[in-house]
């Protein structure tokens, strides 16, 4: 087998997937930099817990609409998403609860009610579809809509940079300046609900958040400055996009648990070979050789 056949041969003779690819590569743009973002402000959990939430307003959209429409889904999905967030951050300011925990109890929640939905009105597919993704099944539209979303969250992001920046690393400092925290905070969750909702169109509810958070651990460990993880994280999630649906087309796999679990690969190896992994903290620093 040729080069052609195996890297190019699949996206030239078949319109899903180039379609599939195409989508891939807008999530992992839109995605990557959110999910870095995620982390430093310690809340990938709550990611996990955000891709979840969304499933009650998708099965509602699913019903509405009659049938897997991705759009009417994916405005049931960013309503539920935006409401899950607002009425955890209500809580947490409320109560004694951690914004975590209570994330976690509206997740699990919603994920429940969001299963017995689409159980009580679809078909055993149609519920495989809600929670693992149909990337291969993405139609124009769809497309559109995910290349919508991706290009307003790296607008977005360049536009409040510094404020974002400062809300991550010293929140206090930017209450004292007067510079709008929670309104900062409120935001980004939406950014993060509205790159879910597309990513969920295509991976599904159970690994939505794949393609935003393991690029960005896998940024961490690479990069040191907040560009450079933006950019690796970007780059890693595009790789992965791209050798995850090669591989399933050849192998026949499903597309959107094979491009998650290439991305967990790349996770693997740069624990052990990355300049902030295993392998270097044996190898004796510059400055203590003899």
């Amino acid at each position: 087998m040729s080069a052609y056949d195996l890297f190019i041969a699949p996206f030239m003779d078949y319109g899903f997937m180039r379609r599939a690819l195409v989508a891939a590569l807008c999530l992992s743009l839109g995605s990557g930099p959110i999910g870095v973002f995620l982390m430093l402000r310690r809340m990938s959990l709550v990611g996990d817990a955000m891709s979840h939430a969304v499933l009650p307003g998708a099965a509602i959209g699913y019903l509405v609409a009659g049938s897997l429409s991705l759009t009417a889904m994916g405005i049931g999905g960013l309503i539920a998403g935006l409401s899950v967030a607002l009425l955890s951050g209500i809580v947490s300011r409320s109560t004694l609860l951690q914004e975590d925990a209570s994330f976690a109890s509206f997740y699990l929640a919603s994920l429940a009610l969001g299963v017995l939905i689409v159980s009580l009105r679809g078909s055993n597919v149609d519920l495989l579809h809600v929670l693992f993704g149909t990337i291969l099944a993405i139609d124009t539209p769809a497309l559109y809509q995910i290349g919508a979303i991706s290009s307003f969250s790296l607008i977005a992001v360049a536009l409040i940079y510094r404020p974002l920046v400062a809300e991550c690393l010293d929140p206090g400092f930017l209450r004292a300046v007067g510079g709008k925290g929670p309104l900062y905070h409120f935001f980004f969750l939406f950014l993060v609900v509205l790159n879910l909702v597309a990513s969920f169109q295509a991976l599904g509810t159970l690994m939505a958040v794949g393609l935003m958070m393991l690029p960005a651990a896998i940024a961490q460990l690479w990069a040191r400055s907040l560009p450079r993880m933006m950019a690796v994280a970007a780059g890693v999630a595009v790789g992965s996009s791209y050798f995850g649906l090669i591989a399933s087309y050849h192998l026949e796999l499903a597309s959107g648990p094979t491009i998650i679990l290439t991305a967990a690969i790349v996770y693997v190896v740069s624990i052990f070979l990355a300049p902030a992994g295993v392998a270097w903290r044996f190898l004796p620093l510059p400055h203590l050789k003899g």
